[in-house]
């Protein structure tokens, strides 16, 4: 039996408390009186549940005002920042949420957002992920999460699912994509031209050429390559990346250094056994550049256990700058994807497209990649010149 993992986040006290922060007024101010002190105000009963005309009658204000700043109307910009910094003040004190099945009924939508990624843990979904729901949260969205762990039928399903549950928009992950839906859809790595498709993708020959330039600038001439899985978005597009540069750079790929990740889980393991592999076959290199950090990881823990220094006998590169990454030991030197900040665009641009509806939208929003040099590289030594390791590391 199939299986759909979903995940929704259900709405939170302080949710609308930063809806409207830092917006100006753009009408005379209004001059708000001091909250009422009623009978129900008062003796209200700590269990009592809260409504929409308690909290107006508590500041003075009708109703409908309350309803426009707290359900982000674009009238709400109009409203005076102080008057909606004491609506989301006295929301707060009284534990005060908005019905959101009413708001549904009335506005005949959903306010939903379907999200769906390889899988959740630690890496690359992870950190997309918290800028995707940063701004789903802040815009007053519900989102549902469903991990297809690459498995082609969940591929095919989900966005067929999620539809069932109303979304309005579709955000993929690292997915695969080729459908042709009615709502918005936005790809993050998606690297595919299907139709009212927005893919969000990573300037990967510019990420390439950074990581490539800094191992050739401190002396390094045999690297050792890990290239992605074959299921991975990001894979074809990064080797291009890479082989474009080596060929700018007059660097040679030797095969027999190339090596390929395996398996859908993200665990340093299938860097660590890789490597393991790459040295058994008693070939010489001064440098390593990994598909992501986590497969970083596991290869530096391989090369330590064969008794090779990091970076002295070997320098390593990682990818995507996860949280971990500066607390290795060294430090790993890594190319960062901002992948928080393309989840916030992935999520801004949905929310956008859902707004205008039937309006031109961009096929493509590319993001520039970063180099962070940290300890886990550095100029070839003595021992390793020309890619020559030292003899421990070809012992068994």
């Amino acid at each position: 039996m199939r299986r759909i993992e979903i995940f929704d986040i259900a709405s939170r006290p302080r949710l609308w408390e930063t809806a409207q922060r830092g917006r100006g007024s753009k009408m005379s101010k209004r001059k708000v009186s001091k909250p009422k002190k009623t009978a129900t105000s008062g003796n209200r009963h700590p269990e009592q549940k809260v409504s929409l005309k308690f909290l107006a009658d508590h500041l003075g204000l009708s109703p409908a005002t309350l309803s426009l700043v707290m359900n982000r109307s674009a009238v709400a910009d109009s409203i005076p920042k102080t008057t909606q910094d004491q609506i989301f003040a006295a929301a707060e004190k009284f534990n005060y949420r908005p019905n959101f099945m009413a708001r549904s009924l009335r506005t005949q939508r959903s306010f939903t957002i379907g999200v769906i990624v390889p899988e959740v843990s630690e890496g690359y979904a992870t950190l997309v992920m918290s800028g995707i729901e940063e701004h789903l949260l802040r815009e007053g969205y519900f989102y549902f999460v469903a991990s297809h762990h690459h498995r082609p039928d969940l591929i095919d399903e989900y966005p067929k699912l999620l539809l069932a549950r109303s979304v309005e928009g579709l955000i993929a992950v690292d997915t695969p994509w080729h459908h042709d839906l009615a709502i918005p859809v936005v790809t993050v790595s998606g690297h595919n031209e299907a139709n009212k498709v927005t893919n969000i993708v990573l300037d990967h020959p510019r990420a390439a050429g950074l990581a490539l330039d800094h191992l050739f600038k401190l002396g390094h001439r045999r690297v050792a390559f890990i290239k992605g899985q074959e299921f991975s978005s990001d894979t074809a597009a990064r080797w291009d990346g890479i082989v474009q540069t080596a060929t700018r750079l007059g660097l040679t790929i030797d095969e027999k250094l190339t090596t390929q990740l395996q398996g859908d889980l993200p665990s340093s393991d299938l860097g660590y056994q890789l490597t393991r592999r790459l040295l058994a076959k008693r070939e010489r290199f001064s440098a390593m550049f990994a598909f992501n950090d986590i497969s970083a990881i596991g290869a530096i823990r391989a090369l330590r256990e064969k008794g090779l220094r990091v970076p002295e006998d070997v320098s390593v590169v990682g990818f995507d700058d996860i949280q971990s990454a500066a607390f290795q030991n060294p430090g790993l030197t890594t190319v960062r994807q901002p992948l928080r900040k393309m989840g916030k665009i992935a999520a801004e641009t949905v929310l956008r497209r859902i707004a205008r509806d039937g309006a031109e939208h961009p096929k493509q929003i590319t993001v520039e990649p970063e180099l962070v040099v940290r300890e886990s590289t550095c100029k070839v030594g003595p021992a390793n010149m020309a890619g020559r390791l030292p003899n421990s590391s070809l012992a068994d």
